[in-house]
């Protein structure tokens, strides 16, 4: 085995800038599987975690009856004294953080301009309510007890071309099914670097949210954060009850999680198509050694090399180039992947709807992803040099001595 390799590598060396490149050629389209793979799981991993934090939550508590396609606002559909609810799941030690949040439909108006608006009631001392503190461009966060103050998305105040301090009117639905309009001063303006949600969500303390909607003391649900989000099932098995839902973040999420598998499935395609196109580079530069040395295989097998190591000799030789151009490709690839996971690639507005995707991606390299992409590329490498290695050990001795 080791004179086989040690053959292979010699027979190599006999068109150096040939054999780099079929090598290059490998480490090029690994780079690209490593690349694609970690842009995948960085925008599916991104838009999850995003969902998670700025809308669904590890797990959700809602009334039985209530949609949130409709955003109801009847009493009988929201959670009546939900501090007693979330005084229950405080005492459950996975969970980080809970609170309530009351949900409207609304309309913002200013001047000429108009937008519908997911208008939210939070509570701002709440911890799960960071991740928009946090965001504040400008102004300043909402407090308890502001009756007056909303804040708004860089989008939208761009859009609205609204400063801080300004007024804009902002009408919503209430609980009775009529409507109410009321001037609300922008207190200030944040954001979480996903377009989509930013341009579409206004804040305003709970308080003030559920006087403005006449909710009185209900909540449209409960925002949960665990310390762990595989602990969702057994969290949300231990709460059940039959008076409320308990979702968990798998559930809130199924549209991203589809998406998700949807994609991979494409990807792999894509995947193929690639290690088809730097597996023809091998393939091509094997046959052309195998007419290269065709009186030199007739010679071997003339003098008693059995077809079989013939084989098993340009075998080797696609193994070295396989293992030159994979290992180029762990080192290549992995570079350009530690950049855009450090710096991202900025994708501005662009998103799915119902997907909240941010601003910018950033990729995500597991070992799962390196291992089978390295063993994928591999074995079609080798697969693919079957067809000349087997041209080779076929070939008729007298034939190949006479160049035929």
């Amino acid at each position: 085995m080791i004179q086989l390799f040690k053959m292979a590598f010699r027979d190599l060396g006999r068109n150096k800038r040939r054999s780099i490149l079929s090598a290059l050629a490998v480490s090029v389209g690994m780079t690209l599987l490593l690349l694609m793979a970690s842009v995948l799981a960085g925008e599916m991993r991104g838009a999850l975690q995003n969902s998670i934090q700025l809308q669904s939550g590890h797990l959700q508590v809602r009334a039985k009856t209530y949609e949130e396609n409709k955003i109801s606002l009847k009493w009988e559909d929201l959670i009546a004294d939900p501090q007693q609810v979330i005084a229950k799941l405080t005492t459950i030690p996975q969970v980080k953080v809970a609170t309530p949040r009351l949900i409207a439909s609304g309309i913002v108006t200013l001047k000429d301009n108009s937008k519908g608006v997911q208008v939210v009631g939070i509570d701002p001392t709440s911890e799960a309510n960071q991740i928009f503190r946090q965001g504040i461009l400008a102004g300043d966060f909402l407090t308890s007890d502001d009756r007056e103050g909303i804040i708004i998305g860089r989008p939208l105040a761009e859009k609205f071309n609204v400063q801080v301090g300004d007024q804009v009117s902002l009408l919503i639905n209430r609980s009775s099914g009529d409507t109410d309009e009321q001037l609300f001063t922008v207190r200030g303006i944040f954001t979480t670097n996903t377009m989509n949600y930013d341009e579409n969500t206004v804040f305003m303390p709970l308080a003030k949210a559920q006087t403005f909607a006449d909710a009185e003391d209900h909540a449209s649900l409960i925002f949960v954060m665990l310390q762990d989000q595989s602990q969702a099932d057994a969290v949300a098995a231990a709460l059940q009850s039959s008076d409320y839902q308990i979702i968990t973040w798998l559930k809130l999420n199924e549209l991203t999680v589809q998406l998700e598998d949807f994609a991979n499935s494409y990807m792999y395609i894509l995947y193929l198509i690639i290690l088809g196109i730097t597996a023809t580079v091998v393939v091509n530069t094997l046959v052309m050694a195998v007419f290269e040395r065709t009186r030199e295989i007739g010679i071997l097998s003339a003098i008693g090399m059995k077809g079989r190591r013939i084989m098993a000799m340009f075998l080797a030789e696609a193994t070295l180039l396989a293992t030159g151009g994979v290992c180029g490709g762990l080192i290549l690839g992995g570079l350009v992947v530690a950049y855009f996971t450090k710096y991202g690639i900025y994708i501005g507005d662009y998103g799915v709807s119902g997907i909240l995707m941010g601003d910018t991606i950033y990729a995500y390299l597991t070992m799962q992803d390196v291992t089978s992409l390295t063993l994928v590329t591999y074995v079609i490498t080798l697969i693919a040099s079957l067809y000349p290695a087997t041209l080779a050990a076929r070939m008729e001795p007298v034939e190949a001595l006479h160049g035929k």
